[in-house]
């Protein structure tokens, strides 16, 4: 099944400013793939795609943590949640690991 893909305005702010930062073209690339990962399938391997305990969505919804990047100092994650339509999913932040 794939998924209609909403980012939110903060998400989209992330992503605008890694696609506008010419040092973090590689990251943006990244992050841009995993955004075509989720739509295609959430649970796509790639994406160690797991549910974040300590965050919950504006209407509750259960937040999961999708890895844009992995074994990099600061690596990507994308935080989302389903909804609000059947098949949508919602990307909340798009954020480095701390």
């Amino acid at each position: 099944m794939e998924y209609s893909i909403r980012i939110t305005a903060t998400a989209e702010a992330q992503l605008l400013a890694l696609k506008n930062d010419g040092g973090l073209v590689k990251r943006y690339k990244a992050v841009s793939k995993a955004i075509r990962l989720l739509a295609a399938d959430p649970r796509h391997p790639g994406l160690k795609t797991h549910k974040y305990e300590s965050l919950i969505g504006e209407k509750g919804e259960d937040i999961f943590e999708a890895y844009a990047e992995q074994n990099t100092p600061a690596a990507y994650r994308l935080f989302w949640h389903y909804g609000p339509e059947k098949e949508w999913i919602t990307i909340v932040a798009i954020t480095p690991h701390p």
